[in-house]
């Protein structure tokens, strides 16, 4: 099973339980806008963490409901993110959403040695990406926490997006070890990083995939740029999942995928006890829409299908 895109994980969604969902520093318009929404399709249940009376007041304008026993009251950002995560901690959330707080302030929450959420060794920032021009949805990472990860951690970030793509219903999805040539070379150690995760992708260490590597964007993602150099892969033109080997890297290609390509963006972090979306501030509502969705999948879709 493969996802084209978003409005195709919106409909196989349908019927599904509504996840609730805990809101970390509530008081935004986009957040909330996206949140309502993904609220009114019912995909989750909110409890919006922060300050209450201007939630209340973003609210009303929006022409939403909100009983009392769905605003939790929490000042500043850290108050905001620590009580978040309780909420979580104790059982009351199955998805965590960012609103109006930097991105560092809520993950030092949810790693706390002491209060914190973690579940995974290393935490990894999944950018899903729905491009006009590519048959299906793109899961690329890291391009947003990890920034330059060694051969270990990408094992965990690889684990982590393939893991992640179980929960979404894919049965064996193709990993492509991105690197800037499809040829081992002493002079690009990542393509070393590259072989190796492939011999263990073969072996079984991460799972049902398909890992190749190194090999290069063009490849992974065009059937005729690999017919023409020959280039025989079960993942070549059609990965699922682009293993970036550098922060800067996920980073460029994920913002030139939705911005000068058109395409749509979600994001989601892994590694915690439940999903995590953390777009920025100034993403639209239909960003954080789609990440709220993509979340509120994880667990529930793959037992559907």
């Amino acid at each position: 099973m493969v996802i084209s895109g978003f409005d195709a994980l919106k409909e196989k969604l349908h019927d599904l339980p509504v996840k609730r969902a805990v809101v970390a520093a509530a008081h935004d318009e986009h957040t909330l806008q996206a949140v309502f929404a993904a609220r009114r399709d019912g995909f989750i249940r909110p409890v919006l963490v922060g300050e209450r009376e201007e939630i209340f007041s973003i609210a009303r304008h929006l022409g939403e409901k909100l009983e009392a026993d769905q605003v939790v009251q929490a000042s500043g950002e850290q108050a905001c993110a620590e009580q978040a995560v309780d909420l979580i901690r104790e059982g009351q959330g199955e998805l965590l959403i960012k609103g109006m707080l930097q991105t560092g302030t809520m993950l030092k929450a949810v790693v706390s040695k002491e209060k914190g959420i973690r579940r995974s060794q290393v935490m990894s920032h999944v950018a899903i990406l729905d491009v006009p021009s590519y048959h299906k949805l793109l899961f690329i990472t890291d391009g947003g926490m990890v920034v330059a990860p060694d051969l270990e951690q990408k094992r965990h970030i690889l684990k982590n997006a393939v893991e992640f793509c179980h929960f979404l219903g894919y049965e064996r999805p193709k990993a492509a070890a991105l690197c800037a040539v499809e040829t081992v070379t002493a002079a690009m150690p990542e393509t070393q990083d590259a072989a190796r995760l492939k011999e263990e992708g073969a072996q079984g260490e991460f799972g049902p995939c398909e890992v190749e590597g190194p090999i290069s964007l063009d490849l992974a993602t065009d059937r005729e740029a690999a017919r023409t150099k020959h280039y025989e892969s079960p993942v070549a033109g059609d990965a699922d999942i682009l293993l970036v080997p550098a922060i800067a890297v996920g980073n460029v290609l994920g913002k030139a995928l939705y911005g000068l390509a058109g395409g749509e963006m979600a994001g989601v972090v892994l590694g915690a006890q439940v999903p995590i979306t953390v777009n920025s501030r100034g993403a639209s509502a239909q960003e954080k829409y789609w990440s709220i969705l993509i979340s509120a999948a994880m667990g529930g879709l793959s037992q559907s299908i």
